[in-house]
């Protein structure tokens, strides 16, 4: 393995670290916002943070801006606020460990999404790896006992989790065509800033349905954790590395989140 790829694959493995957090804070914080509210904030902050850098990255680069427009909604549809606000409803009515262990199904939804769009089928080595590791996912819900997957029961929540991930597997694939001459960074900013478009209206029908309230130090800092590490930090290792090794070679280390978020949903 050459060292770019090496390094890319640390990057998404730190981005599954990053998310298997937000799986485990987007639950602790369920009574505490909303779904919208949540993804809003999320995103809110990280626009503030990354102006001072993405806007001089940006200067001259209208034309490209305008071109891309479409897609970099696309973006922030997919893989910013429709994603998240998905998982958070969905953690509303089943655990974080239930939620990183369906996001295992990425990879999935990755090779599905890549098949409808671009026409690209996985190859004998994808396919397998994915079939393993859907493997272990059924032995450790099962507990080794094969018997206890017919009783097992999807709750609503587990529904709006797998609908997620159908959207990542779309973000992802999108991610080949990144607009050349922007940055990660760059990206990132605009990605959201498209994502704020659609979060906006939503978050204020929101408000009007449900007056927000002061949130607590803890509850301040779960938003705090969600918005610098899930969100700024992990979308940038997670960009970069799809760009280096690709939508569906990447989307195997989706199969460590369950790994991370077990560990820190026990601790």
């Amino acid at each position: 393995m050459s060292g770019s790829r090496a390094g890319a694959f640390a990057l998404l493995a730190l981005a599954m670290l990053f998310w298997a957090g937000n799986w485990v804070i987007g639950r602790a914080l369920r009574d505490a916002f909303d779904p919208v509210a949540l993804n809003f904030w999320r995103w809110a902050i990280p626009l503030a943070l990354l102006a001072p850098f993405a806007l001089p990255a940006l200067r001259g680069k209208g034309a490209v801006v305008r071109r891309h427009a479409g897609y970099l909604l696309l973006l922030g549809t997919t893989g910013m606020a429709l994603f998240h606000c998905l998982v958070y409803l969905g953690l509303h009515s089943t655990t974080a460990v239930n939620g990183v262990l369906l996001n295992s199904s990425g990879p999935l939804f990755i090779l599905l999404a890549a098949w409808l769009m671009e026409g690209e089928r996985g190859n004998l080595r994808q396919v397998g790896g994915m079939l393993v590791s859907l493997a272990g996912i059924l032995v450790i819900l099962s507990r080794g006992d094969f018997g206890q997957l017919a009783r097992l029961e999807l709750r609503i929540g587990d529904l709006w989790i797998l609908l997620a991930m159908s959207a990542w597997g779309v973000y992802s694939v999108l991610l080949r065509h990144r607009p050349p001459g922007l940055g990660g960074v760059a990206l990132l900013f605009l990605s959201a800033c498209a994502a704020l478009l659609l979060l906006t209206p939503l978050y204020a029908v929101d408000l009007w349905l449900h007056p927000p309230r002061v949130p607590s130090l803890a509850e301040a800092g779960g938003v705090l954790y969600v918005a610098l590490f899930a969100s700024i930090a992990s979308y940038l290792c997670w960009n970069r590395g799809v760009a280096v090794v690709g939508a569906s070679a990447a989307g195997f280390t989706l199969h460590l989140l369950p790994v991370f978020g077990t560990l820190l949903a026990i601790a």
